[in-house]
């Protein structure tokens, strides 16, 4: 395929957002006191260009060209973007910040804290071939056990992050070399790790732990198709997005997935009617759309709690929005309804819960669309 570099190749909308340094951050998320990188009106199609942290964090040399012609990629096939941050003066601190980068934050016109901003996932085009699944120290749902120290390693020090390359084969399918001269396929399913809004603080706000405003969910369901509705915290909603991933398994264990830059267009809509400010209001958190489900989300450092969030979040939305008493809806939870780890790994953990729609759409009150149950 041919690497989408920044201004070439196919670009989906009118309004383009490349990422450089002006329109990137890395570690830490838009809050209250950043300026937009883009103003746009509610219902704008916005096409913009992400970049994965992974082959420019300090633990693999700041250096993507010598990082990937490890892996026998050609310097030609690394992203200018990834380069040009990399090799830039931008301050990088993992002790106090995450390692994502983020590109925008994009001002929607009008939105106001208690709106709703929904992110239509239009289209996702990858911009490489391959990309990254890494493990670190300490991290992951196994730290302690992996990374497994190499013969020889110094007791006590901590153990290098095994990187591995997974690349994608002609036919849409990823590959990740097993190391014998044998290969593990598997399908590709790409999606942002992160989108949201930023926080109602002028504090900074590390990249890793999801929120309210969203953030990092590591929702693996946000594919094409899929509507993220995101409760505006900060006047102009102020939309950021990144972590781009080819793929992820529910839970992310070894602490990433996939990870590989994304070219995505999404389509920006606010919603400020009552209904859609009280459904926000009682969730307390995001929630989304796909084809066949509406999904409610539970965030917290505890996953027993998480688990309990997210429950009470979908007895709101089958209250708010079918009219369910507490006691039907949670036997209709427990027969009927799946409830999905999304990541283990980003110290507030992630459950979201999967509502199927053929199931509620004859049960929906006060919905002038059935196509439209979260609006």
């Amino acid at each position: 395929m041919s690497v989408l570099q920044p201004h070439t190749g196919t670009i989906d909308s009118s309004v383009y957002l490349a990422a450089n340094q002006g329109t990137m951050a890395w570690g830490l998320l838009p809050n209250a006191a950043s300026r937009p990188a883009l103003t746009v009106d509610s219902g704008t199609t916005v096409c913009l260009d992400t970049v994965s942290h992974e082959g420019i964090l300090p633990d693999q040399g700041r250096d993507p060209v010598k990082f990937f012609a490890e892996a026998g990629i050609p310097e030609r096939d690394v992203l200018h973007d990834a380069v040009e941050l990399a090799s830039s003066a931008a301050l990088f601190d993992p002790v106090v910040q995450g390692p994502h980068v983020v590109t925008g934050p994009v001002a929607v016109r009008g939105a106001l804290p208690g709106d709703v901003l929904e992110v239509e996932v239009v289209r996702l085009r990858r911009r490489t071939a391959y990309g990254v699944i890494s493990n670190r120290h300490g991290r992951g749902a196994l730290p302690g056990e992996y990374p497994v120290p190499a013969p020889g390693h110094p007791d006590g020090q901590p153990v290098p992050p095994v990187s591995l390359i997974a690349h994608v084969d002609d036919d849409g399918r990823g590959r990740l070399p097993v190391g014998d001269g044998r290969d593990i396929r598997f399908p590709l399913a790409p999606f942002l790790g992160i989108m949201g809004v930023a926080p109602a603080t002028q504090a900074p706000v590390h990249s890793v732990p999801p929120g309210p405003h969203g953030g990092n969910l590591d929702i693996r369901l946000l594919g094409e198709g899929a509507r993220l509705f995101l409760p505006v915290q900060v006047p102009d909603a102020m939309f950021y997005a990144g972590d781009p991933h080819f793929s992820q398994g529910d839970g992310e264990v070894a602490l990433t997935a996939f990870e590989a830059p994304l070219r995505a267009t999404l389509r920006l809509t606010l919603h400020s009617d009552t209904r859609a400010r009280r459904l926000a209001a009682g969730l307390a958190g995001p929630y989304a759309e796909t084809a066949g489900h509406c999904l409610v989300t539970g965030l917290d450092e505890d996953l027993d709690e998480a688990v309990r969030k997210a429950t009470r979040a979908a007895l709101t939305y089958l209250a708010e929005r079918c009219g369910l008493p507490g006691a039907v809806a949670l036997a209709y939870l427990s027969a009927a309804v799946d409830l999905r780890i999304s990541q283990v790994v980003d110290g507030v953990k992630g459950v979201h819960v999967c509502l199927p729609k053929a199931d509620l759409r004859p049960l929906l009150i006060d919905v002038p669309a059935a196509e439209d149950l979260f609006r």
